[in-house]
């Protein structure tokens, strides 16, 4: 038990007077004790590799990508105006660049300047040679620029990144898309003028990056210009699991109102267009609306798994997770959701998890607390066996989800606080050798990290 929780602590026998400024002073020093201690990480079956402070720059998500014999850290970062060292100007951050072949020696090779004020927060790469009509020996870069527009940058040289188109511009909001480097469509969380919401979808053919292709815009219906009534909750993001798996999954809502949306691609890409109530509800295999209290941050699918006690039989899942926006506890509490989507028509929640908040005193620590978003690489090592969630002021934490009505926690990190006084860990995703990746919205940087212990042995290290 917390000590701040203990009745059997406070009980102070002096005056009323006295008694209060004591209790009041005792409080505050057992709040301030219950912080997380500075320069000290807390741990269990997870260990740092490597760090980047990433100029002192706000980052809101990375992603790991092989090219060229290195692998190659894209970081999208948050507003802000620092110096960057390499070119000797002071930027609005936008797009960080690393080198992590070496994870214990990642080195900053560019930045890629943003927005002022919005930063460029979305990051997707593919390689030309997996592209339809791409330059095979090109490397090609999808992000955001603030929340007016989307860009592809040419990234084949890491280290001189190239604009080479502005995909959409003139946008009211921008958020996190998804790109299929197998068959090029690119799904662009957008906010376009006239519809009634500031996400929603945009999809292009960008299998040749340098000459996109407009193919339609999507939302729910309700949201599409002209419509009345209420509007539905805005979009957060897709994924999609592209030609071969047929199903994109979007997620609606942050932290209230949530809703999971199963759509069916080829419909989706090949029905009709125009956004019409029916036309816009013709590709949806299934809906799942969320308690009033509950968001779908990210919607990550979870293909093939199978049923526990059922050998043999299997089901598709999504892990559903909501986003904490208020700090010191001041809202319900977010959490990832387990979804079977086996019957697409009749999403079912068979579990949720979240972090014991009494087990570190999290509320008290300061900052949020509770999940922002889980990994969306589906690097075989992990898939189907763990998810990694970023957790806020309780670091990363990895969950055993092999059988997904019943998901464990396996082992956390949670970095050493820096300069702004409390841990912020805002997304976090893994790459193809099984390192782990968290970055932190407080201006900590970019921590790389390992399973160690029964943690590592669930991972499939040995069939990769």
């Amino acid at each position: 038990m917390s000590l701040l929780r203990d009745p059997n602590v406070f009980r102070c026998s002096a005056p009323a007077g006295v008694r209060r400024l004591a209790c009041t002073v005792l409080l505050a020093t057992c709040a301030a004790a219950s912080a997380q201690a500075p320069d000290r990480a807390e741990k269990l079956n997870m260990e740092l590799v490597g760090h980047h402070d990433l100029q002192g720059r706000s980052a809101y998500q990375p992603l790991v990508h092989a090219q060229g014999g290195r692998w190659i850290a894209y970081v999208g970062l948050h507003g802000g105006n620092l110096p960057n060292a390499l070119s000797g100007n002071s930027e609005h951050s936008g797009t960080a660049i690393l080198d992590v072949t070496d994870p214990q020696r990642p080195k900053m090779l560019s930045h890629i300047p943003g927005a002022p004020g919005g930063g460029a927060q979305m990051v997707r790469v593919c390689n030309g040679s997996e592209l339809p009509r791409a330059d095979k020996k090109s490397v090609y870069l999808l992000r955001t620029f603030g929340n007016t527009a989307h860009e592809v940058w040419n990234v084949t040289d890491p280290a001189r990144p190239a604009l080479l188109v502005t995909v959409a511009s003139g946008l009211h909001g921008t958020h996190k898309s998804w790109w299929e480097c197998d068959s090029g469509i690119a799904y662009l969380v957008s906010g376009v003028p006239g519809w009634r919401t500031s996400r929603m979808t945009q999809i292009y053919d960008l299998a040749d990056p340098a000459k996109p292709v407009f193919m339609r815009n999507f939302g729910l219906p309700g949201q599409q210009p002209g419509a009345a009534g209420p509007v539905p909750t805005e979009l957060h993001g897709p994924i999609s699991t592209g030609p071969r798996g047929k199903r994109v999954y979007f997620a609606y809502g942050t932290s209230s109102y949530g809703i999971l949306q199963i759509v069916d691609r080829d419909k989706l890409l090949n029905g009709p267009k125009a956004p019409t109530p029916e036309n816009l509800l013709y590709p949806q295999r299934g809906r799942l609306d969320l308690e009033r209290d509950a968001g779908a941050h990210t919607a990550f699918p979870l293909t093939g798994m199978e049923v526990a006690g059922k050998p043999g039989e299997t089901h598709d899942f999504v892990v559903v997770t909501s986003e904490s926006l208020a700090e010191g506890c001041r809202e319900p509490r977010q959490k990832a959701w387990m979804v079977d989507v086996g019957a697409e028509a009749r999403p079912q929640i068979v579990a949720n998890w979240t972090v014991d908040e009494a087990g570190g005193d999290f509320c008290r620590r300061g900052g949020r607390f509770g999940t922002h978003s889980s990994n969306e690489s589906f690097s075989p090592i992990y898939y189907k066996r763990i998810v990694f969630f970023a957790h806020f002021n309780a670091g990363v934490r990895a969950v055993d989800i092999r059988d997904p009505a019943q998901p464990k926690e396996i082992g956390y990190y949670i970095p050493a606080v820096r300069g702004s006084g409390v841990t912020y860990t805002n997304n976090v995703e893994v790459d193809d050798r099984g390192y782990i990746y968290i970055v932190d919205r407080a201006r900590g940087g970019m921590h790389i990290l390992e399973l160690t212990g029964p943690a590592r042995a669930i991972a499939a290290f040995g069939h990769h």
